[in-house]
């Protein structure tokens, strides 16, 4: 690489600088504020760990985005995080051991091989909340408001949620003595929303005219709030363990609009993400104005089993540097002082001062007094002078 290219970064990485940096770090703040008043825990993870225990529970598409290397001491592979849940899991289920309800939440840097969407970053920020010990629809329905509490914290305009459930899709199957084979195409078609496919692998596979029915009802149903009434009347005569689901998903919207009035709920209940790691409820958080979900979470009961601990368990998370794009906010930097270069006890007690009181003081690194641009660049405001009554603060 020459000289002249030696700035350049790889593609989705890049740097922040110091505006959108002080943006990012006041909202990250601002958030886990916001979760440690709801009783959540902040936990720090490990960047890097063994991959076998990394990747627990995990789809295959997070196994395909983590990056893999060899520890030089153990011999053994491990891999960079691309996503922090397995690890909360993990300390709720070993290092933690509570009989209750655990909360934990978390904001720091995940790294992928390569980028999600288009446009989106291979070292995203994670933020997020995560819940063990419950299994009832009490803890969904904490989890869908604080995460509308987070959007509305980070000023992103124009929120609505989308609400899945898997077991409705999973009790079908299962009902339908479908092949692992079949299940997996009739997955990828019903991913894409395929039609066409879906109703050439149901009449191929499913014997019953009325699984075969509510399958392909399944895989229509999404919408707005009308999509949960239609499904309700719709399964009425399915089976019970089709029927559980999908009322679990009816009290969790009920909960969630009874604690966010004016909350604007959506259905999609073909939405499969995350089909071989969450095991309940999905739901994700969309606005206008960006192309991919915002947010997203769900159920995942029994990740920590392998931890020696099978838990109930739901959370979300989002990519913090997201957020502070979509914000409709602005968070202005503070004005700084300006202070010339000397020894003098007063000066240096009168700036200690200033900076116990929350003030930004910047000391000059010269004798020579600080331009009109410069101060500008140091986003300085006011100056330190010496006055007939000693060293006092003034406006540029």
């Amino acid at each position: 690489m020459t000289n002249a290219k030696r700035w350049l970064l790889p593609d989705g990485v890049e740097e922040i600088l110091p505006r959108e940096a002080h943006k990012l770090e006041s909202l990250r703040r601002k958030l886990l504020d916001l979760y440690v008043s709801w009783g959540y825990e902040l936990v720090i993870t490990p960047l890097i760990e063994f991959l076998d225990s990394l990747l627990v529970g995990s789809s295959h598409d997070l196994d395909l985005h983590t990056f893999k290397i060899t520890d030089q001491l153990s011999g053994r592979m491990m891999g960079i995080r691309a996503d922090i849940t397995p690890q909360a899991a993990r300390i709720d289920a070993h290092c933690l051991n509570r009989e209750g309800p655990v909360r934990l939440c978390y904001a720091d840097s995940v790294l992928h091989t390569k980028p999600r969407g288009l446009l989106t970053s291979r070292v995203p920020i994670r933020v997020g909340a995560e819940l063990y010990g419950h299994a009832g629809v009490e803890c969904d329905i904490e989890l869908i408001c604080l995460m509308h509490a987070t959007l509305e914290a980070a000023s992103v305009p124009d929120i609505h949620h989308v609400l899945g459930h898997v077991g409705i899709f999973r009790a079908l199957v299962d009902a339908a003595q479908i092949d692992e084979k079949t299940e997996a195409k009739l997955f990828d078609a019903v991913q894409r929303k395929a039609y066409d496919e879906i109703s050439e692998v149901l009449n191929a596979s499913v014997a019953s005219d009325s699984l075969r029915d509510l399958l392909t009802q399944l895989t229509q149903l999404s919408g707005d709030e009308n999509v949960l009434e239609e499904a309700l009347a719709a399964f009425a005569s399915a089976p019970e363990s089709v029927r559980a689901p999908l009322d679990e998903l009816a009290a969790i919207a009920s909960g969630v609009q009874a604690r966010v009035p004016g909350v604007r709920l959506c259905f999609d209940l073909c939405e499969l993400r995350g089909y071989q790691y969450h095991t309940g409820v999905v739901f994700a958080a969309y606005t206008p104005i960006h192309g991919r979900a915002v947010a997203k979470g769900g159920r995942y009961d029994d990740i920590g089993e392998v931890f020696g601990r099978a838990r109930p368990a739901s959370g979300f998370d989002c990519d913090l540097k997201t957020l502070v794009k979509l914000s409709l906010s602005d968070v202005p930097k503070a004005p700084s002082i300006a202070a010339p270069l000397s020894t003098d006890a007063e000066l240096l007690a009168l700036i200690a001062t200033l900076r116990a009181s929350g003030e930004q003081v910047v000391s000059s690194l010269s004798d020579v007094s600080a331009s009109a641009a410069q101060l500008t660049e140091q986003n300085c405001d006011r100056v330190i002078v010496k006055g007939e009554s000693g060293w006092e603060v003034k406006p540029v």
